[in-house]
């Protein structure tokens, strides 16, 4: 365990180490996906903005847990674009994470619905439900 995610969880307690956690590895994953890993070229620009890096967050929370996303994401006390924010810029204080010039916490005011995107393509419908039961 990273002691500085530690110390920010007994700072304030409303988010779990885990999600702390996962936005670093969102991070990296939406890097990766935009190609800009930090691993490439030492020239290259890195920086993803907020509304980048929460897409990024949501991909690869429903590529990591489902359907159980937004189940996991309130486990961890994450409810809403800002709460990931807050994150970020918790890990940024707590050098984890690294900041540029065109870093602010209102990239990621209120961007969207957390919760509707994490369950944007899964349904589950009482036909689906009764087909299992005919088996």
């Amino acid at each position: 365990m990273d002691p500085r995610i530690l110390e920010l969880c007994r700072e304030d307690s409303r988010f779990a180490y885990e999600a702390y956690d996962f936005v670093c590895d969102a991070v990296t994953y939406t890097q990766d996906r935009l190609g800009r890993a930090a691993d490439r070229d030492d020239d290259a620009d890195h920086h993803v903005s907020g509304a980048e890096l929460l897409r990024g967050t949501c991909d690869l929370a429903v590529r990591e847990f489902g359907m159980m996303a937004p189940v996991v994401f309130k486990q961890w006390g994450v409810r809403t674009t800002d709460h990931i924010g807050e994150i970020v810029f918790k890990l940024i204080k707590a050098q984890r994470l690294s900041k540029s010039d065109r870093d602010d916490p209102d990239d990621f005011h209120d961007l969207f619905d957390l919760h509707q995107t994490l369950t944007d393509g899964f349904e589950l419908t009482l036909g689906d439900t009764a087909k299992r039961g005919d088996r």
